[in-house]
């Protein structure tokens, strides 16, 4: 398995990290636990040392399952434990909060949840509009000296944000969607992290299963699954994407005799100081992991790539759907 450093922390991860979002449950109709503890222990079987987590997946339920998933695997040596802060919920409803003194709340709640004394890379989720990102970094840098984080990380903040950081504290770590199909960041916030030394956590990686190749026309999507208000998987946007998927799969098994997956994969791998997180809550989901290593995308493939997602994809759309609302509910 590849290998990077974190940024200019010493933390050494995997290139492939788990993102467990769908473990956690929360729009992603349900979790069974046993089964994610299996396919965590699985990652790390397969060579994937990063778990890449948050409170808000499941209101503390992934971060609870990791931390049972490591504990009982005896594995906290083996992997990085990647976690944020900065979103609260309340009634169901997600909210940014990043003042300092729930910071120092979160922070041990995720431990407790997490089973650990420590967090390798702790990021701010989004960042919160009402609070001066300057308060937030210097307690961050605060837990650091203390032992209690490793690295630093922001996620979905511009380079405007990152520099307003950057004044307060080091800053390791930047994670942003980024996939075949959402790359927003290669306007701006990619270009910044490769300037200023950061490490890019893509998540997204599979673009919620669409890279996977496993999802068809008929694919039925159930409970409070977010791909039901995903534009992707709306309308006339969603035959478009199957079909750019197709055609990347043919493309995947005639130049490299690789699935679209590790295609997908490979490729975010290939676009600079990157972590692509692959996301599963089933154990058989993370098998071909090993097909992304040892190879990389030459520039005729890189070539073809673009010229199917240009003829495929003639609307595309962003994640801008995820956001949680700028402001605090009142009353917190």
């Amino acid at each position: 398995m590849e290998t990077i450093t974190i940024g200019h922390s010493a933390v050494v991860t995997s290139r492939i990290g788990l993102g467990t979002w769908a473990i956690g449950g929360w729009m992603w109709g349900g979790t069974d636990e046993k089964e994610s503890i299996q396919t965590i222990q699985r990652a790390v079987e397969r060579g994937i040392t990063l778990i890449d987590t948050a409170p808000v997946y499941g209101f503390g339920r992934s971060e609870e399952i990791v931390g049972r998933a490591i504990q009982e695997g005896k594995l906290r040596d083996k992997v990085q434990l990647a976690t944020k802060l900065g979103l609260a919920w309340k009634d169901g409803k997600v909210f940014r909060d990043s003042r300092p003194t729930r910071i120092r709340q979160e922070i041990e709640d995720s431990l407790h949840r997490l089973r650990t004394d420590r967090i390798d890379l702790y990021q701010v989720h989004w960042p919160d509009l009402e609070t001066p990102l300057e308060e937030t970094a210097r307690v961050l840098e605060d837990l650091c000296r203390e032992g209690k984080i490793l690295a630093i990380g922001v996620s979905n903040f511009t380079p405007t944000q990152m520099d307003a950081f950057r004044s307060a504290a080091r800053l390791d770590a930047l994670q942003s969607p980024y996939n075949l199909f959402e790359r927003g960041i290669e306007a701006a916030e990619l270009p910044y992290a490769e300037k200023t030394g950061l490490t890019v956590l893509g998540y997204g990686a599979l673009c919620r299963g669409l890279l996977s190749g496993r999802i068809q026309a008929d694919t039925k999507f159930e409970g409070d699954d977010l791909r039901r208000i995903d534009p992707k998987f709306q309308g006339e946007r969603f035959p478009h994407y199957l079909r750019a998927v197709d055609e990347l799969r043919e493309l995947a098994q005639r130049r490299y005799g690789k699935s679209v997956l590790a295609l997908a994969v490979r490729w975010v791998l290939d676009q600079g100081p990157t972590i692509a997180l692959w996301g599963a809550r089933h154990p058989g989901q993370i098998d071909s992991v090993n097909e992304v290593e040892g190879w990389k995308l030459d520039a005729d493939c890189k070539t073809e790539i673009e010229a199917i997602l240009a003829r495929c994809v003639p609307n595309p759309v962003g994640p801008e759907f995820m956001a949680p609302p700028a402001k605090r509910p009142g009353m917190v």
